[in-house]
């Protein structure tokens, strides 16, 4: 090719309507040619500039590097993500404003200077950095000066001026005993005596003297809270061990005290800010300002300011290959050889995406992608990191990133020393690490993550917030895809990729595709599930930073919002544990037996509204209002405490006397989201309907969430198990109420048709069969009831009238499935608690018979249909005609299970033992298919990939999935019938066929009989019998053709379809998802084909 060649054919490319193809290693050779002498590190590749300059933020500075902005306006920022740093301000520093007449403004560092030492040149100081984003779209910091950390202790009595300063010295010699504190002359800033209270327990003196100790870094805090809970004494002058308000985050100390929730909204006083000029700048955003914490304003959420930011989300995939041999590849030793990055814009249709592919080696156009392609790994992985910066995303995603893509580009970056690579993050001299973390939470148990940071942007990990909200058979981007966008997709094994990578621009094409295709799916589900306003939302309702929502527990969030009311009414919290007067493990929500049974009347459900924040607020409990001594109410009338008698007795004062912190929390946001709810039903503009939507469901979640965090013993941030034992109790008594004034009500002695029984309650519901057959009817009786029954309890316990289920399947204590009607002239839908169709370990069969039964039993009301089903099924299984991918079982190979005897464990070893090169690695899927064995063999050691099944004939343990299919469905069937062994035994089992494998032990001892392929005899010659041959040839022959042209379409279909998947008909199908049916499907129809194929030629074989 030639030098004109290459031009045009460059100049073609970059034409081409639907696509952008930047050749950036071919220009890169070419530019070297053209020009020798200029050094390789100024080489400007102008085609891939100009595609991402495109997507840059908006230029606020001039030619010359001077601002085009000015502080005469007030600056409206939205905040994105926050952390705090500790910096050094020098005693001769002085601040240059580019559009300032004076040109130095000193006064924002005024009171640091007071701080430095007189032998000392500079003070350090804690920080709070800020990363917003102008409606404009703008990236900003926000270096926000002047606010410290303070926490609370005791003041004794008679604690004079000198025994302060006495307590300054002694605070200031235990924390010079640390070497890192000695560089800090001031470390106490100041000591001062304050009126307020202690949140735990009434209190009839109310408001005392506390010390407020603010000191100059808040790793302080930390040192000096040890200090005083081992015991100080200053001039003969003991302090209280208890410390206050010493764990709280220092991030989360300064949004309180500010007012200022996570991710809202704020204003920057016009006249109070200060440009950063450009060559003092230390971050990659538009621009930065200095502002004193005062002048920072929060704005009410409400209006444009309710309003979410066209935020930059930027979805990224990796693929790499394994150089030496096979196996997963390594970042010490692999390289990356594709990066896909999608662009999003909050609230733009998911249509709108830009898509870019960077490659390594030459890769084929693809329609609708920013296609660009380099000669060597590095030079891509540093274009890629050119490319973050520029685009500036304010939220990184993908699926598994922070536990997969990220750590792997980090380490592939220290393996060939590109150092740039390390720094993904806003702040130009930091650069991300890893660091190795252990966690338990009650969604995913104790399990192994990564801390990554990356400076002001947020890492939105679609495969943690999946885990973290929704309850899955499967979390691989295949399941979770088909799960919520019912779709499928190519999933290309690793173990392939080298060869697809060395053979033509083509096949790499191949690789993009799925690559870009990965980039994608996060993004479709992110706006799915409205994962961004939702977080925001709960952000802002909670008070607490939206990484905070990502990285941090879930009490962090009733932390934030017990802090900011206490700080509203003047309350401290202490950070020294506190043992509560119980140490009982206490019982949980009240579930009446329940009367089992197959209900075809109408069951009327009548449920609390927000029972437990609703107990809390009529009974008034609360760590505040809880008597701990008889001797803090011997002022109080009678009618004055609440006594709640359980188990233990406790008492607590009501609120004519005080109002309870917690009942106005839970107050507040029940009220909140009425209006929210309101709001949204009127709102037009859809934006703010998913706002708002998002917002209503933060508050629901946040009323329901101050009871777990009163229970939370075990690692609870303020446990009290009195307020928790106490809800629980009185909940307990509520259903017991409501069961009997329903069943003493609704009788026939009070002139009702029919008896009323409550077949079943549970935590905040209770069930009702008022006999009527009438739904409608049903409905209005359940109206009644919850009018009635809501006058026997203090509001604004409310009991509510909120469905019928007909039919009722009641199976236990919260297990039943009903249709449900909220309206009397159609069901709802099917709604089934505590029936598992999507455990685990159960195989597709099971979960697909028991939706056919409850569908049966529950909207066709057959009863003897389905039991004729699941006769039917189980006699297909034993009769090998189950299609074998509905018995597969997968799962995923983690790094402990080596230590267990799994099944899918035990098939990695075998596989490992056949083919190492292509067993499966930890962090793979494996499946496996339980196959017969010797008598007595374990399950473990039956387990067979699939594959291998098929391509021997071994003999499926069909006994074993009958055992599987038995127990779930013996759970339906046994409230309904008296037998459920008939639905398991009879003619329908009598009839089994078994394969004869190759592979057994006594396989070696015997010789397989050859059988006639018309009528199955035994035979010595194959194809035929001699009857057969005689009489039936032409007719057998003719049925295999039959045969063979039905499987060949069949093959040819499930082909077809694999091809639209992967999105391309015209090149072979390499898919290897084992999570797709089709999968099995496809190799089990190829096994047929070639069965068959062998069978006609062996009649042919005969002519």
């Amino acid at each position: 090719m030639t030098e004109s060649d290459e031009s045009s054919e460059v100049a073609e490319m970059k034409t081409c309507p639907l696509t952008n193809v930047i050749p950036y290693g071919l220009l890169y050779d070419k530019i070297k040619k053209e020009k020798p002498n200029q050094n390789e590190e100024n080489y400007i590749i102008e085609e891939f500039d100009k595609l991402v300059s495109a997507h840059e933020r908006p230029n606020v500075y001039d030619e010359k590097g001077n601002i085009k902005l000015n502080n005469n306006d007030d600056l409206i920022l939205f905040q994105v993500d926050i952390e705090h740093t500790t910096d050094n301000i020098f005693k001769n520093m002085t601040y240059v404003n580019e559009n300032d007449t004076k040109k130095t403004v000193n006064s924002l560092f005024a009171p640091y200077k007071n701080l430095i030492g007189k032998d000392k040149t500079y003070v350090s100081v804690p920080i709070i950095r800020m990363y917003c984003v102008t409606n404009e779209g703008c990236s900003v910091l926000v270096n926000v000066y002047n606010f410290f950390p303070y926490f609370y202790i005791h003041k004794p009595d008679l604690f004079e001026k000198e025994d302060i300063m006495s307590l300054e010295m002694k605070m200031n010699e235990h924390l010079n005993m640390n070497n890192q504190f000695k560089t800090c002359d001031h470390k106490i800033l100041k000591i001062e005596i304050v009126k307020t209270e202690n949140l735990m327990y009434f209190k009839k003196q109310g408001k005392t003297d506390f010390l407020k100790i603010t000191v100059l870094l808040p790793t302080f805090i930390s040192t000096l809270k040890k200090l005083f809970e081992n015991g100080v004494t200053i001039n003969n002058k003991s302090i209280v061990n208890i410390v206050y308000e010493a764990n709280l985050p220092f991030i989360l100390r300064y949004l309180i005290d500010n007012k200022i929730t996570g991710s809202s909204w704020i204003k920057c006083e016009k006249g109070t800010y200060y440009f950063k000029p450009k060559d003092k700048k230390i971050s990659n955003c538009s621009f930065e300002i200095d502002i004193d914490y005062k002048h920072l304003i929060p704005l009410p959420l409400e209006d444009d300011y309710q309003l979410i930011p066209k935020l930059r989300i930027l979805s990224f995939d990796i693929e790499c290959i394994k150089l030496d041999g096979k196996g997963f590849p390594e970042a010490n030793n692999d390289p990356i050889i594709q990066i896909s990055s999608v662009l999003y814009y909050q609230g733009d249709p998911i249509d709108n995406c830009t898509k870019f592919i960077f490659t390594l080696l030459e890769c084929a156009t693809i329609p609708g992608s920013n296609v660009i392609w380099f000669n060597d790994e590095q030079t891509m992985l540093e274009a890629w990191n050119k490319f973050i910066i520029k685009i500036d995303p304010d939220l990184l995603t993908g699926y598994n990133i922070i536990n997969f893509d990220l750590p792997y580009i980090l380490n592939r970056g220290t393996a060939l020393n590109l150092k740039k690579l390390k720094f993904l993050g806003r702040i130009k001299n930091i650069f991300s690490t890893i660091k190795e973390s252990n966690m338990s939470s009650k969604q995913f148990g104790p399990h192994d993550t990564k801390e990554i940071n990356i400076n002001g942007r947020i890492q939105f990990d679609v495969y943690d917030l999946i885990r973290r909200d929704y309850k899955l058979k499967s979390y691989t981007l295949n399941y979770v895809s088909f799960e919520f966008l019912k779709e499928q997709k190519e999933d290309v094994h690793y173990s392939i990729m080298n060869d697809l990578q060395n053979e033509s621009p083509e096949t790499r094409k191949r690789i993009a595709v799925y690559c870009i295709k990965d980039g994608l799916l996060p993004l479709r589900l992110i706006d799915k599930l409205l994962f961004v306003y939702n977080y925001i939302e709960m952000a802002r309702v909670t008070g607490t930073p939206f990484v905070y929502l990502l990285t941090r527990g879930q009490q962090i969030k009733v932390t934030s919002q017990l802090y900011r009311k206490c700080k509203e009414l003047n309350y401290i919290i202490p950070s020294t544990y506190m043992k509560t007067n119980t140490n009982e493990k206490y019982e949980g929500a009240t579930v009446l037996e329940p009367i089992r049974g197959y209900y075809i009347e109408p069951i009327s459900t009548l449920d609390f509204a927000s029972l437990y924040p609703s107990i809390m607020i009529a009974h008034n409990l609360c760590y505040s209002t809880l008597i701990k001594s008889d001797n803090e109410i011997s002022d109080l009338k009678p009618e004055d405490i609440a006594i709640i008698k359980g188990k233990f007795v406790y008492k607590f004062v009501k609120n004519t006397v005080r109002k309870g912190i917690l009942p106005l929390i839970v107050e507040e946001l029940i009220l909140a989201r009425k209006k929210a709810k309101a709001l949204m039903q009127n709102e037009k503009n859809p934006l703010a309907k998913m706002v708002l939507n998002g917002r209503q469901l933060a508050l629901k979640i946040s009323a329901n969430s101050v009871y777990g965090y009163t229970g939370a013993s075990a690692g609870g941030q303020l446990p009290c198990l009195e307020v928790a034992i106490s809800i629980t109790t009185l909940g307990r008594s509520m259903i017991e109420t409501t069961k009997e004034k329903v069943e003493s009500f609704y009788n026939k002695a009070n002139g009702f048709q029919h008896n009323a029984i409550v077949v079943y309650g549970d935590t905040d519901s209770v069930m009702i069969k008022f006999g009527t057959p009438d739904i409608a009817e049903a409905m209005e009786l359940g109206k009644d009831a919850a009018q009635r029954i809501s006058k026997e309890f203090i509001k604004p316990i409310k009991l509510e009238f909120e469905k019928v289920y007909c039919p009722y399947l009641l199976l236990n204590k919260k297990r039943y499935a009903g249709l449900l009607y909220t309206n009397p002239n159609k069901h709802d839908k099917m709604d089934c608690k505590g029936i598992e169709t999507v455990r685990r370990d159960f195989c597709i069969l099971i979960q697909q018979m028991m939706e056919t039964v409850l569908n049966k039993l529950l909207i066709e009301k057959n009863l003897s249909s389905a039991i004729e089903y699941t006769k039917s099924k189980i006699k297909e299984l034993l009769t090998n005609n189950i299609d074998m991918s509905l018995l597969v079982v997968t799962k995923s190979l983690g790094k402990t299970d080596y230590d267990t005897r799994l099944p899918h464990v035990e098939l990695a070893k075998k596989l490992k033992q056949r083919d190492s090169a292509t067993a499966p690695n930890v962090g793979d899927r494996v499946s496996y298919i339980i196959v017969k064995g010797t008598k007595g063999q374990a399950q473990y050691e039956r387990a067979e990939d699939p594959l291998y099944v098929l391509d021997n004939n071994l003999a499926i343990d069909y006994e074993h999935y009958l055992d599987a299919i038995k127990n779930p469905l013996s759970r339906i069937f046994e409230v309904i019938m008296q037998n459920t062994d008939s639905l398991f035994s009879g003619e329908h089992t009598r009839h089994k066929t078994i394969l004869t494998s190759s592979q057994t032990a006594l396989s070696k001892f015997l010789k397989k009989a050859i059988r006639c392929l018309g009528c199955n005899s035994s035979i010595k010659k194959p194809p035929l019998c001699n009857h057969c041959k005689t009489n039936k040839e032409f007719s057998i022959y003719m049925q295999k053709v039959n045969d063979l042209k039905n499987k060949q379409n069949d093959f040819a279909q499930l082909w077809t379809e694999c091809q639209r998947c992967q999105g391309n008909l015209h090149v072979d199908v390499i898919c290897m998802n084992r999570d797709c049916p089709i999968f099995y499907r496809r190799s089990k129809i190829k096994k047929d084909v070639a069965n068959i194929q062998e069978q006609i030629a062996s009649l042919r074989e005969e002519w």
